[in-house]
């Protein structure tokens, strides 16, 4: 089997996060890959996870009743969780990376897209969560018919963006593996976190 074949389709990760968000708005979080942590579907369902749990932390953070206290715990956790989200968006594309070296592809001549394809995931995610809660919105009891309509709208607009992302995903992984297109992954490097590079936290010191 070759890398491309070992490698999930782009519609088998995306029902992964459309399933995933559904049973996790229904019981409690758990990863159905707790077993094979390092395999390509494991890291793509944690981290969904941290984005699912991104999403409720910012609801979270606007609510008008939220005391400053909340506010700034709330401010706290987003940080780490999205931390933690773009450290798993490098694992996905070291995971790609090592699937690519394993079979052997030459593609140090090929161009190089601007989004890796960890990235491209990460969206699909936040657009699994998106689709959900507007979707929420629609059946929510109380809305009147022309914010219904709004919503509606916007749930063809996002499932119009997923198709498009998805297709597009695809064709570039299809790329990536043929060896027509290169595959690096691209460190965040984020500085806020680290505290001998954020000057508000090694100055305070």
């Amino acid at each position: 089997m070759s890398a491309s074949q070992a490698f999930p389709s782009v519609t088998q990760l995306t029902k992964l996060q459309i399933d995933a968000v559904e049973r996790w708005h229904r019981e409690p979080i758990d990863n159905p890959f707790s077993g094979s942590e390092t395999s390509i579907e494991a890291l793509v369902c944690q981290q969904h996870e941290f984005n699912y749990r991104l999403w409720h932390e910012e609801d979270t953070a606007r609510s008008p009743s939220a005391t400053d206290q909340e506010i700034a715990q709330v401010k706290r956790a987003i940080d780490k969780l999205n931390q933690a989200r773009n450290d798993m968006i490098e694992k996905v594309d070291d995971a790609i990376t090592a699937m690519i070296a394993s079979a052997g592809v030459d593609a140090k001549d090929a161009p190089i897209n601007t989004e890796t394809s960890g990235s491209a995931i990460d969206r699909l995610s936040i657009m699994a969560l998106r689709l959900y809660h507007y979707r929420e919105q629609a059946d929510r009891e109380g809305i009147d018919a022309e914010q219904r309509q709004k919503v509606l709208d916007r749930i063809a607009l996002c499932e119009q963006q997923h198709a498009d992302l998805s297709k597009s995903l695809q064709q570039q992984l299809d790329d990536i593996f043929a060896g027509r297109r290169q595959h690096r992954t691209y460190r965040q490097m984020k500085m806020y976190n680290d505290p001998s590079l954020n000057p508000a936290i090694y100055g305070s010191k």
